[in-house]
């Protein structure tokens, strides 16, 4: 240590270093409150985005460049780093700008198909090309933040039953906080089957970054009738709040739906046949006349004479388009067969009840007395108005209740100061002050100190050789000079003067030391 101390002690005692020591002092201070200033003042480094390629790195770094947003590169990951302020204004300068880009365009990737390639490779770059334009497509969609799609296509064959149809999967990143509707699930399933040729949309499956599958296909039922309840209930809720609210206001009132769905689905089919529902199809017969039928009564009256004729003897019907058996002529009659055929009225009925038929509805809406109690009259009205919003049928058990009490008042949850988005910017400006004052009290101002008292010092030092002086203004001789002092001498200037000093006091002795030296080297 003495060996590395030594000539920074020496070069500190030089007359010009010394004079120099307290700006060096007062520039180390204030380098030292500076650099607590700006360590305290730099915002923490957030990441702008995770597993980005190296192709996005650089042009992300060059827009930052370019819009004069400062940042770093992680030294462990590579991440680019931003400032926590600007962290937002930065992703949104690079959204405006398509960035980053997780993958190229599909033209990009067939401008980029190197001449003479096989047939095997130009059919899989422009599959990855086609792939590639319908994720980017289909990213276009709001709640989409990724989307990556993958085509399996067979290869043709020459026989009928060895052909297969193709089939598709999207893998989908939903934007946070987002969800797709199964119709947007629907057309997004359309969209890839129309791009395809001889690919079916039931065959296109669609899932998103949780594994959840999206596109229905071997959805259970009772999912299916949640959805259907869920949908049901929404309207009718939604049909409420734009009846409400111009009347009530926002906020001061609240309603609540349950749709009772019938998730059963039955199909009936009746046949009847209506009694007195008879038609005449066909009729065919012979008329049998007596010969007595317009003879005028003659004999000898009495109770044998006079009598009609006795009745005409038929034949039992037979069948439709059957020749009736002749019947037993008396004599001198004629007879005369029908035969009849009736058509008998039927009916068929066929009755379908489709699945996810409203049962029942029940609502309940609560209104808030702001300030003058309703009256049940008007309570009656706004009734009425829910049962028409929603279709009341008292036949098929609908319960509508509609009640006016004070809401309780919400309870707001007051924020701490140092929850405040002015508390930290403040705290690290404070800290930063408080580290540069700290620093300049207990470190520059000491040094300071030092230094002016070795100025005192050295001023009493020549002083007190002054005082030695005589009044009169003649000089005392100087002290003996002896070999020891020059040796222990502090600096080289020291030395030197106190060897001029040797010589001029003697000059043999001095001579002498100098033979010696010569000598011993």
């Amino acid at each position: 240590m003495t060996a590395l101390t030594g000539p920074l002690r020496a070069l500190a005692e030089q007359p010009a270093v010394r004079r120099s020591l307290p700006a060096i002092g007062t520039a180390g201070a204030l380098g030292l409150a500076a650099l607590a200033w700006w360590s305290f003042q730099t915002p923490p480094q957030r990441s702008l985005f995770e597993g980005l390629s190296d192709a996005d790195k650089s042009a992300v770094v060059t827009a930052l460049q370019a819009s004069g947003i400062s940042y770093t590169l992680n030294p462990d990951s590579g991440a680019v780093q931003v400032g926590d302020g600007d962290l937002q204004r930065a992703r949104i300068l690079l959204a405006g700008q398509g960035l980053p880009k997780a993958a190229p365009a599909g033209d990009a990737l067939i401008a980029n198909l190197p001449l003479g390639s096989s047939r095997a490779v130009e059919g899989e770059t422009l599959r990855s090309a086609h792939e590639t334009d319908l994720a980017r497509t289909i990213e276009a969609i709001d709640s989409v933040k990724t989307a990556k799609v993958h085509l399996a296509m067979p290869d043709p064959s020459p026989f009928v039953r060895d052909q297969r149809p193709p089939a598709a999967s999207v893998m989908l990143t939903i934007q946070s906080g987002r969800a797709l509707s199964e119709a947007q699930v629907r057309a997004i399933q359309q969209l890839v089957a129309s791009s395809v040729s001889g690919l079916a949309a039931d065959q296109v499956s669609v899932v998103d970054q949780s594994g959840a599958l999206l596109s229905g296909q071997g959805a259970s039922a009772d999912d299916k009738n949640f959805q259907l309840q869920l949908q049901a209930e929404n309207r009718f809720r939604q049909a409420l709040t734009t009846l409400l609210t111009p009347m009530l206001g926002d906020g001061n009132f609240t309603a609540e739906v349950h749709a009772d769905i019938d998730p059963s689905e039955s199909q009936s089919t009746r046949e009847s046949y209506p009694q007195n529902d008879r038609a005449l199809r066909s009729e065919e017969g012979n008329k049998t006349t007596s010969a007595t039928t317009n003879a005028p009564a003659v004999g000898i009256p009495g109770a044998l004479s006079n009598q009609p004729p006795p009745p005409t003897q038929l034949a039992s019907q037979a069948p439709a388009q059957t020749p009736a058996a002749p019947a037993a002529k008396a004599d001198g009659d004629s007879t005369e067969t029908y035969s009849r055929s009736f058509d008998v009225g039927r009916e068929i009925s066929v009755t379908h009840n489709p699945e996810g038929r409203l049962h029942r509805i029940s609502v309940a809406v609560a209104i808030n007395e702001t300030g003058k109690k309703r009256s049940p009259a008007d309570v009656a009205a706004i009734e009425g108005l829910v049962k028409g919003a929603v279709g009341f049928d008292q036949g098929r058990g609908d319960i509508v209740v509609v009640t006016s009490r004070p809401f309780a008042p919400v309870e707001v949850t007051a924020t701490s100061f140092w929850d405040k988005p002015w508390f930290m910017p403040l705290a690290r400006q404070l800290g930063a002050l408080l580290a540069a004052l700290l620093a300049f009290l207990f470190v520059g101002r000491p040094l300071m100190k030092a230094l002016k008292g070795d100025k005192k010092a050295a001023a009493g030092d020549a002083a007190e050789t002054a005082a030695l002086t005589g009044a009169a203004g003649a000089t005392l001789p100087p002290p003996p000079v002896t070999l020891d002092m020059i040796e222990t001498a502090p600096s080289y200037e020291a030395r030197a003067d106190l060897v001029r000093n040797f010589v001029r006091q003697d000059r043999e002795k001095a001579s002498l030391v100098v033979k010696q030296m010569v000598e011993t080297r």
